[in-house]
């Protein structure tokens, strides 16, 4: 296989596929009811992870929202890279249950496979025979940002030609302090060369490009660290290729040191969003700001509380 220029890949998002509450039940019900896995997939997937499922049902989303037929790619140029933090909460705190409990020899069998978190994607790489790469990304908060990063960057070194990125979370399992935070859903962007997609007469709904860095609590909380962060924000948008007065920039984060230091470091207005537990909320920034063409290039940037900082560039194609 010959691997494919940096300047020829261009990658482009050509499909999104977004599975929350609000897409699925308006009623917003938030208990796991408003998801049903049979109407949403069919028989056969009782037993998977909830995020799993979620991620499986937007990546049906994604897939026919691309027009294409995935089988025009052959399977060793497919990849995919999830993120999540919460994705095993429940079943993890279920195992520890049963374990403490009674004994490990009364754990469920078909749910013990998923005793990593980086199998929240397993399922849907085997589905849609992904074998280029799979990778999962665990950073929190801004993990969902981060596949989009590392999943990028492999298209654009040659490692494959089709790109499944997401984020995939369910709520943090009851004994865990902040589950009432909980996020819950996913979301899944194609991502592909440009060429590819204007070859076929597809369409791009535009560009994402992210840049992350770590800006540890004790450096931002320190008399320079808006100063630091300014430095490392300049760094990322340098690798952005972004000079000059920004776009509008959305800022996903809480109430914490890094946020207020980034906040501060970026120079410009920002519009504050809170932040749920896990890493979902950015990329639906993501997705919102691809579906304004009309509102121009953004900025989202997701920030966590343990310095992991993501910038991501969102530059919606012109309808």
């Amino acid at each position: 296989m010959t691997a494919p220029t940096t300047a020829a890949v261009d990658p482009v998002i050509s499909g999104i596929g977004v599975v929350t509450p609000e897409v699925l039940d308006p009623a917003g019900e938030r208990t796991g009811a408003w998801f049903d896995h049979r109407a949403q997939l069919g028989r056969g997937y009782k037993y998977l992870p909830q995020a799993s499922q979620y991620l499986l049902a937007a990546t049906t989303r994604a897939l026919a929202d691309t027009g294409a037929d995935l089988a025009d790619v052959p399977e060793h140029h497919r990849a995919v890279t999830v993120g999540t933090n919460n994705g095993m909460s429940r079943l993890y705190g279920e195992f520890d249950r049963t374990v403490i409990e009674g004994d490990s020899t009364l754990l469920s069998p078909a749910s013990v496979p998923y005793f990593s978190v980086n199998l929240v994607g397993s399922r849907v790489a085997m589905e849609h025979a992904l074998k280029g790469y799979s990778l999962g990304v665990h950073s929190p908060r801004v993990a969902g940002l981060e596949a989009l990063e590392h999943g990028s960057r492999a298209l654009l070194a040659g490692r494959a030609r089709w790109l499944l990125a997401g984020a995939a979370e369910s709520p943090l399992d009851w004994s865990e302090p902040g589950s009432e935070g909980s996020e819950d859903g996913a979301v899944a962007l194609i991502v592909e060369p440009a060429a590819a997609v204007a070859a076929r007469g597809g369409r791009a709904h535009g560009r994402v490009r992210v840049r992350s860095f770590l800006l540890p609590p004790p450096v931002a909380a320190a008399p320079d660290g808006v100063g630091t962060a300014a430095r490392l924000l300049g760094a990322a948008l340098d690798g952005l290729g972004l000079s000059g007065p920004l776009p509008p920039v959305r800022l996903v984060g809480a109430d914490d040191a890094v946020t207020a230091a980034v906040a501060a470091g970026l120079g410009t207005a920002v519009t504050r969003y809170p932040a749920g537990v896990g890493c979902l909320t950015p990329v639906l920034h993501v997705t919102e700001a691809l579906r304004e063409p009309g509102a121009g290039p953004q900025l989202i940037v997701g920030v966590a509380a343990q310095g992991n900082v993501s910038v991501t560039h969102v530059a919606p194609q012109p309808h």
